[in-house]
């Protein structure tokens, strides 16, 4: 018998706090994530690496929104992992206006000043080859998100004090690892959860032109198929969240530039416009009822005003059978958003059907013996068949209710 797994999500007390003094509303507070969905609820003795500021970063202007140094977390590669490398780009929403991005400067997502001096590497991060069976012995990073552009923005705000400088902090970076051992990679992924997702998509093919062509490079996107979708009320709540990110961080020039000859630069910052030109082997991983866009962009409380979404938006369990049309209407224009990326052979793909976000830094959702699958394989299973070649890897699920190997979040 196989048991349903649910997390119950709290919001942190502190942007409770400051929601109360600053007026922002829940739509506002969704977008720089008050909810950690990375958090590993398995392991109970992990790994805490510590963090690394990248001191030649300064001199390039290459800053957090505040101007402190960005930094990542490094647990070294050993015997067949030395040469190997795995980048995770972290997530944690976008700051669209000068209101919110200057909060964001006074929280771990745009000032390293606030970031942990440790976190623990689960999931995908892990150094136990039980719970992370292909990229245990791996050098593994994880890149901190302290821009609020998924490392894409280049331009600042002087009256607001604010630096936008994600693409900088991204390429500083990489050339700070490079010089640590990275330029010798036999191997490389770059991966990202969330808004991190987004950005491993981004950055794709700049990542494998870093390498020489004899490395295997690919990319993994986690939780980052964000889409271009019509909310509850009919209006476009995602789109208009892009407009402004793209328009206040100077993100254009650094979108690809195939996508910039034929769409709108708000239009190149959703996935489904870039990833049939990526060039570089590309894994998505998303759930099909993604959490986030559940309550962020489908149903945020600005597009419910009488809150007749606020309980479904929470807790799936709670949705009436017209919401559950809705939201399976969500999942048949991802379905359709990869069509066309799905045919690639180099691809891979792993849409479960799920209320979740981001499931590879969590190690019950990533390896474990209750972990969710598709036809009995486990995404770290999957991911490691595609990235080693052992296997062709691109599995949707049923839909919603048939997969009881889902680990659903619940939010209060």
């Amino acid at each position: 018998m196989k048991l349903y797994w649910v997390w119950v999500v709290i919001p942190f007390l502190l942007l409770q706090v400051v929601n109360g003094i600053l007026g922002f509303n829940e739509t506002e507070l969704s977008f720089i994530e008050a909810y950690d969905y990375g958090i590993s609820k398995l392991n109970h003795n992990p790994l805490m690496v510590g963090l690394t500021l990248i001191t030649s970063a300064a001199a390039k202007g290459a800053v957090c929104l505040d101007g402190t140094l960005p930094g990542y977390h490094w647990h070294r590669g050993y015997g067949s992992g030395a040469n190997s490398w795995l980048i995770q780009l972290e997530g944690g929403g976008w700051c669209n206006n000068i209101r919110i991005c200057v909060y964001r400067k006074k929280t771990r997502r745009g000032s390293s000043t606030y970031m942990e001096k440790q976190i623990p590497f689960t999931g995908i991060l892990s150094e136990k080859a039980e719970e992370n069976p292909d990229f245990f012995n791996w050098n593994r990073v994880k890149l901190r998100y302290c821009d609020g552009a998924s490392f894409t923005g280049d331009s600042e705000n002087k009256a607001a004090q604010l630096q936008f400088r994600g693409q900088r902090i991204w390429l500083a970076a990489m050339e700070d690892l490079m010089s640590k051992g990275m330029r010798n990679a036999k191997q490389a992924l770059l991966s990202g959860c969330s808004a991190g997702g987004l950005a491993s998509i981004l950055h794709c093919d700049e990542f494998r032109n870093m390498f020489p062509t004899t490395s295997k490079v690919k990319c993994l996107s986690d939780a980052g198929l964000f889409l271009d979708a019509i909310d509850v009320s009919g209006g476009h709540t995602l789109r208009s969240i892009y407009s402004g990110v793209v328009g206040l961080q100077g993100v254009r020039h650094n979108l690809p530039r195939m996508c910039n000859v034929h769409h709108d630069p708000t239009s190149c910052f959703f996935p489904q416009n870039l990833i049939s030109n990526v060039h570089t082997p590309l894994f998505i991983l998303n759930a099909a009822y993604d959490s986030w866009q559940i309550q962020s962009s489908i149903a945020p409380p600005s597009a419910d005003p009488l809150g007749l979404w606020h309980d479904c938006r929470l807790n799936h369990a709670k949705c009436s059978a017209s919401q559950i049309r809705f939201l399976q209407g969500f999942r048949i224009q991802m379905l359709n958003a990869i069509k066309g990326f799905s045919m690639s052979r180099q691809n891979g793909l792993f849409i479960n059907s799920c209320f979740a976000h981001c499931q590879t830094e969590r190690q019950d959702t990533w390896f474990a013996g209750n972990s969710p699958r598709i036809r009995n394989k486990a995404i770290a299973t999957a991911v490691g068949d595609w990235y080693f070649d052992r296997a062709g890897v691109k599995v949707i699920d049923c839909p919603y209710p048939c997969d009881n190997s889902c680990h659903n979040l619940i939010f209060s």
